[in-house]
């Protein structure tokens, strides 16, 4: 049915939706029926349905036949996982083309027919050339979609978290944290079918996060007795590695079993001929040699057969006898002679640009998105049997099922890329990605129109939008998602420069189709994947444009977007409506898309000129927001409410990614620890709470309290965490083990704030009593009291420094202090209990001289913080602002406007670029201290560094130069040379490579290790390499030639540190042994052996001059050597656990240690 309202426009009104004028200007939208929340919860978790996957394998690979798995029903290893209690993982590997998959398929029909009623089973199929399943995070989503699908009522597990954060608790940066929960939760529930099995194929093609899966595979196969689990993959050693950890897994190696797998495929081969002499009717001397050449050359590979049979159907039977030896055994070479084929026909180079396309693409795409994204002659373009003609002649390569093109196999791809690069990218793969992403943007300029699905009102909704037939996107959904990856994808050259200037293609985008593209996106669900293209580009536009108009464009496109995302994604044709009338006046994208107003409005609201300073506000929390912070790597922001929660939101997004649930009371306080791990929570419930920030769960809840818990804080090494109450003491508990470490008592009342010095020495504590104290963390004295405050004291701060302590009070003022020595330095004051007219007085800390007075707030202060450079100071106050300072002068820099209530909490972000502001309007704001727009981020990488590649980033821009893409495994180290021109990386694929750092060409591989490279580092004058690794050694290398140049042998265990002296005479490495040896880098020689630690040394460094050197071990010290002589100068005691690195000052007088 439809609805409408009047509505009357102002600034309260941002974001409202348009609709048509019936004589008043009316908000029209459209009420639908109730939707079953556990429908929207499953259709919001499946990203694939794995029944229909499997169905699609089996079709594309000519079904599956029983006989040819059949054996490892009857296999020893088999039986034993599926019969015995204690084998809960049973782990299938072999090379490519083996019938892994297959096997899987087989297995799971039998135990879909054989098993009783009261078994699930559930399975994924992971499939590297498609970006959508080849993820971790799919993973999860599939065998959960299935585990539900089968069980209903598992539906409550996933409901839980989908309640309170919707689809993007799927999606976000946390999906994988909250998906495994949910996996757990549902394998523990009691009411889950008493066996259940969960299948995962092709372990080796997850390409994201599979050091996480593994991890998972491994730790909940041994946790679970009724839950077993079938995995298969390649025969790589980081998978053996991590599974071999299961306690309870059987191995089924299908090298081993050659005479099974033999057996297999000549089933297989007989099924396949006689099926082609069905076909070609061929006669007995012909199937005989059919069959007899397949016996011979398939060397136990399915896959080979599958493709010499695809080719022998398409030659005629006269001449398939003498065509049979031109098929080589083994699949590289078999490939090699299908490319060469391809070579040799008059469409050959068509098929090699098919070839590159496809295998440069994103994800299997349709014939539709094909023509939008290749060169096609118009015959071809417009002829779908002639496109489908070519697609048949690189049939060894690739397939056709129903309309979507893909690679046959994951091997396929592999062979092109590493082999036949130079034939598919005949200009390079850059090449490629840009004509895709040049051919994207014609398509999308040639198909999009306002109101593409005729719609018609503004309001429309999207859950109620149906795909007309035919689709009008049809061509261009891939394009339009893709587009800017692509751009991305191509190095800097004269055409993506070009590409990225006023005149170039990108501006005509913006200038013509922006606002309808998002409305594409709309249609498509994927606005939020615009929003990251949007960032991506503005990142590239920075390198190479950085005062260009494109990219103010750009910027403003950006704010465009994130301020009127939620109305879009709900109601696509708002773009034209709320999206232009609640822009700025002065905005680009407004200004440019006027004629796009909706012209029955006839008095528009009056908007400012520009976008303000306040970047986004979030809501979600049901009453007042007392508390918010920044977590330290400025990604997380965490806000504490009255409403009982705590919520974890994306800082660029805004995106809620947990509710944290648990206390009983209003919390008043969060705050994240130091390396943004843990999160701390303070209740009136009368406890503390310590939560780990990528699960959400509770690790400790903190109790011993006679009262409420008012703040909390942690120690910036994030070992202690302190907590205020208002039973007047100040309570220091160790954050891991959760242990009361001391109870500080001295204050007469309430203590409403606690904060730890920047060093971690300090502690200080601000209360109802009038005073702020500063105590020695570690002691538990009060050094310092701080009376000036004629009320209550209600925040207090260190600079980021630790010199300098800032409290504020119910009396009007701000204080700051001498942190050393308790001497006050400036005062904000007012004339009533808040900063009404508030004065700043700035003094001369050594002379006392009062150097200016300022004035700003008209009510309380409540919070104010330090900016981490030390240089901005921002307050927080009941006249509903928050105000930035210049922490030297004094003088009130930004005014910051927005919040409907009282302002009690601010923080900078660890950057100093941006504030966040908690208000008891409920929401949160984050502001740009500056500008209010150019934000950086670094974003690429895959998973933690572990994806198999290096990343190279401009520091200043932020946008990411090349991707060095080369190692097999984990990279674990990565270091420049000295002179900026060489970067080198170490493996766990047992190398390092050395890579020109400007264009990201690998220049050496330097192969020796006998096991991973744990470290990698230059000589001071970039000629040399040193490499450590697990097998003992340190190898060092001639950087320019890869040319080894010594193994320096003679530690007993894995080598941890290896660093060069500064005179680069002398190498010193560090060992597992717990011993440090000292080399001659010309000879080779071990002048000195250094013992001394009880434990593994982690970490060794010289001295600046050469003379010294520093070491970091496992026993809990740090120790100083005479480089020369190898004499122990002194044993450093002090840290209370492993000491992790040191480091030497320049001049060589000081030593930093780490713990």
């Amino acid at each position: 049915m439809t609805m409408a309202s009047t509505v009357s426009f102002s600034g309260s009104n941002y974001g409202l939706q348009v609709g048509d004028n019936r004589g008043q200007i009316t908000t029209q939208f459209y009420v639908s029926e109730n939707v079953s929340m556990d429908q929207a919860c499953l259709r919001d978790l499946q990203t694939t349905n794995p029944r229909h996957d499997k169905d699609r394998i089996e079709t594309a690979k000519g079904g599956l036949l029983k006989d040819a798995y059949n054996w490892i029903l009857d296999h020893a290893d088999f039986k034993r996982w599926r019969d015995q209690q204690q084998n809960q993982l049973l782990w299938i590997n072999g090379d490519p083309g083996k019938g892994k998959t297959m096997l899987l398929c087989g297995i799971i029909d039998e135990l879909t027919k054989f098993a009783p009623d009261t078994t699930t089973i559930s399975f994924f199929f992971c499939q590297a050339t498609d970006i959508r399943i080849n993820h971790a995070t799919a993973v999860l989503r599939g065998l959960i979609f299935m585990l539900v699908d089968q069980q209903p009522s598992l539906i409550s597990h996933i409901r839980r978290q989908y309640d309170k954060a919707g689809k993007k608790v799927f999606e976000d940066v946390n999906a994988w944290e909250a998906l495994s929960e949910i996996l757990a939760s549902i394998l523990q529930d009691p009411l889950l079918q008493p066996t259940t099995y969960l299948i995962i194929d092709a372990l080796d093609e997850c390409s994201t996060g599979l050091d996480r899966l593994l991890e998972l595979v491994a730790q909940k196969s041994s946790k679970y007795s009724h839950v077993k689990w079938i995995v298969s993959s390649r025969n790589w050693p980081a998978i053996e590695e991590t599974l071999g950890t299961a306690s309870q897994k059987t191995t089924l190696w299908l090298e081993l079993n050659e005479t099974s797998v033999a057996k297999a495929v000549a089933t297989f081969i007989q099924y396949k001929v006689q099926k082609l002499t069905e076909k070609k009717k061929y006669n007995d001397e012909t199937r005989y040699a059919v069959s007899q050449y397949l016996l011979s050359n398939a060397h136990g590979t399915f896959l080979w057969v599958a493709l010499v049979c695809e080719k022998l159907a398409t030659i005629p039977k006269r001449n398939v006898r003498k065509k049979l030896e031109e098929f080589p055994s083994g699949l590289d070479k078999l490939y090699k002679r299908m490319l060469d084929q391809i070579g040799d026909t008059d469409d050959a180079e068509l098929c090699k640009s098919l070839l590159g396309v496809i295998t440069t693409v994103y994800r299997p795409i349709t014939l539709d998105e094909l023509v939008s994204c290749i060169d096609l002659p118009e015959d071809v373009a417009d002829d779908y049997e002639s496109l489908e003609e070519i697609i048949r002649l690189c049939g060894s390569f690739l397939t056709l099922r129903g309309s979507i093109v893909s690679l046959v196999h994951q091997s396929a791809k592999d062979f092109l890329v590493r082999e036949e690069a130079h034939k598919i990218f005949p200009g390079g793969e850059d090449m490629v990605h840009y004509s895709i992403f040049t051919k994207s943007l014609a398509a999308i300029s040639k198909t999009l129109r306002r109101d593409i699905y005729s719609l018609v009102h503004p309001g429309y909704p999207i859950n109620q939008v149906k795909q007309p037939d035919p689709d009008p996107l049809a061509a261009i959904r891939y394009a339009c998602v893709y587009w800017v990856d692509h751009l991305n994808g191509c190095s800097p050259s004269k055409n993506t420069i070009e590409e990225l200037q006023d005149s170039g293609l990108i501006s005509i985008f913006f200038h013509n189709d922006y606002l309808h593209w998002l409305e594409a996106l709309s249609l498509l669900r994927s606005l939020t994947e615009g929003v990251a293209l949007i960032l991506s580009l503005e990142r590239l536009l920075k390198a190479v444009a950085e005062n260009s108009q494109l990219l103010d464009r750009v910027q403003d496109a950006y704010r465009f977007i994130l301020y009127h995302k939620v109305a879009i994604e709900n109601h696509p044709l708002q773009v034209y409506a709320s999206g232009l009338i609640f822009s700025p006046a002065g905005s680009i994208t407004r200004i440019q898309f006027e004629i796009q107003e909706p012209a029955w409005i006839i008095s528009r609201p009056t908007m400012e000129e520009g976008w303000s300073a306040c970047l986004q506000t979030i809501e979600g929390h049901n009453a007042i927001v007392f508390s918010i912070t920044f977590s330290h790597n400025s990604k997380l922001l965490a806000s504490a409410s009255y409403d009982h929660t705590i919520k974890v939101w994306d800082a660029s997004s805004g995106q809620c990614l947990q509710t944290l649930d648990g206390h009983g009371s209003m919390v008043r306080s969060v705050t994240f620890s130091h390396d943004s791990k843990l999160l701390a929570s303070a209740s009136d419930d009368g406890t503390a709470k310590v939560w780990d920030t990528s699960s959400g769960h509770c690790l400790h809840t903190l109790e011993g309290r006679c009262g409420m818990v008012l703040s909390v804080a942690f120690s910036h090494d994030s070992k202690l965490l302190a907590s205020a109450s208002n039973d007047r003491t100040v309570k220091v508990w160790d954050s891991s083990s959760g242990q009361c470490l001391q109870t500080l008592k001295s204050h007469s009342a309430w203590i409403n704030s606690v904060t730890f010095s920047h060093d971690s020495k300090l502690l200080a504590s601000a209360s109802d009593d009038g005073t702020a104290k500063v105590w020695d963390a570690s002691s538990g004295q009060c050094l310092q009291t701080l009376e000036g405050h004629s009320a209550s004291v209600n925040s207090v701060t260190f600079s980021h420094d630790s010199k300098l302590l800032a409290s504020a009070s119910y009396d009007g003022t701000v204080k700051v202090w001498d942190a050393n020595s308790g001497q006050r330095l400036q005062t904000l004051e007012g004339r009533r209990a808040s900063v009404v007219d508030g004065t700043v007085k700035v003094w001369d800390a050594g002379g006392g001289q009062c150097l200016r007075t300022l004035k700003s707030h008209s009510a309380s202060v409540n919070s104010v913080t330090f900016s981490h450079d030390s240089k901005l100071l921002a307050s927080a106050s009941d006249d509903g602002t928050a105000k930035v300072w210049d922490a030297s002068s004094g003088q009130c820099l930004q005014t910051l406007e927005g919040h409907s209530a009282i302002v009690n909490s601010v923080t900078f972000s660890h950057d100093s670029k941006l504030l966040a502001s908690a208000s008891y309007d409920r929401t949160v704001k984050v502001w740009d201290v500056s500008s209010g727009q150019r934000l950086r981020n670094l974003e690429g990488h895959s998973a933690s560094v572990i994806d198999s590649t290096v990343k190279v980033w401009d520091a200043s821009s932020g946008q990411c130069l090349p991707t060095l893409e080369s190692h097999s495994a984990s990279i674990n180290s990565v270091t420049f040379s000295h002179d900026s021109k060489l970067l080198a990386s170490a493996s766990d694929d047992g190398t390092a490579k050395v890579w020109d750092a400007s264009s990201g060409q690998c220049l050496q591989t330097l192969e020796g290790h006998s096991a991973s490279v744990k470290l990698v580092t230059f000589s001071y004058d970039s000629k040399l390499l040193a490499s450590a690794s697990d097998d003992g050694t340190v190898k060092v290398w001639d950087a320019s030639s890869g040319q080894c140049l010594q193994t320096l042998e003679g530690h007993g265990a894995i080598v941890r540190s290896v660093t060069f002296s500064h005179d680069y005479k002398l190498i010193a490495s560090a060992s597992n042994d717990g011993t440090i040896i000292v080399w001659d880098v010309s000879s080779g020689q071990c002048l000195q052996t250094l013992d001394g630690n009880s434990a593994s040394v982690n970490l060794v460094t010289f001295s600046h001059d050469s003379k010294l050197l520093a070491s970091a071990s496992d026993d809990g010290t740090a120790k100083v050597w005479n480089a020369s002589s190898g004499h122990c100068l002194r044993t450093l005691e002090g840290h209370s656990a492993m000491v992790l690195s040191v480091t030497f000052s320049h001049d060589s007088k000081l030593l930093a240690s780490a713990s």
